[in-house]
């Protein structure tokens, strides 16, 4: 009977990352397929609170609690990649089972991650994560990326934003059009502090212009300050009562 299998060394364990090797290892608790299957605007709610989790090619795991999204319907939403059913090369993921990872480049150089859901052309834009567990790690990636001399990242500055969580989680276009259900570089877990309904903001998503600007299709957690932008109508709508204890994130 053969005994656990050692862990490899650093070096070993970056070249059986980029072997695929690293695919053996017993697999993580993760969401499956099924969490996935269901329309975009619910998905864009249920990930609220769920755990993105990136394995490095070194071996080390980063982690952060999604606390921000925005849902793009296809059909006929016009600020959608898929508008009007419009199948190219590029949104290919966005018709592919729910689940697969939907990454595009904007001004030629940044990433912006989104997740499939139910429905043709139909997706859920990651916009930001409250940072969990290496976060060091994410800093060195963000400032990598910063043009001119280094400067401090806040905790909270370090994946506030779509393409700032891509650079601190090191995700690029290789990912497009793979599956979170079973990929072993990156995957969702399940958050332990899922916020409550009353604790969820709805509101118009971010640099979107023509019919549908106004559509309350931004879902963020209410008071984390992780969030990229806050929006004061939408809060005030809510009324006077003050949401749940914030998560500390600084």
């Amino acid at each position: 009977m053969p005994g656990p299998r050692k862990r490899l060394p650093r070096e070993q364990e970056a070249a059986a990352a980029a072997e695929g090797t690293l695919a053996k290892a017993p697999s993580p608790p993760r969401l499956g397929a099924a969490f996935f299957d269901q329309p975009c605007v619910r998905l864009a709610r249920a990930l609220l609170g769920q755990i993105l989790v990136r394995r490095l090619p070194d071996g080390r795991a980063l982690q952060g609690r999604i606390v921000e999204t925005e849902a793009y319907l296809g059909g006929e939403d016009t600020a959608s990649h898929s508008r009007g059913g419009r199948q190219t090369a590029r949104n290919t993921a966005m018709f592919m089972a729910p689940g697969t990872l939907y990454v595009y480049q904007i001004y030629g150089i940044y990433f912006c991650m989104n997740i499939s859901s139910q429905g043709d052309g139909a997706a859920v834009l990651l916009r930001s994560l409250e940072p969990l567990q290496g976060l060091e790690a994410m800093r060195e990636l963000r400032l990598a990326q910063r043009k001119g001399a280094p400067r401090t990242l806040k905790d909270r500055h370090l994946c506030n934003g779509p393409s700032k969580l891509c650079q601190a989680l090191a995700v690029d276009k290789t990912f497009d059009q793979r599956d979170l259900a079973c990929h072993p570089a990156v995957w969702l877990e399940p958050g332990l502090d899922v916020p409550r309904e009353e604790d969820v903001i709805s509101a118009p998503r971010i640099g979107i212009s023509g019919e549908w600007a106004q559509q309350p299709l931004r879902f963020y957690v209410w008071g984390n300050p992780c969030v990229s932008v806050t929006d004061k109508a939408a809060e005030g709508a809510r009324g006077s009562r003050l949401p749940a204890e914030a998560s500390p994130c600084c």
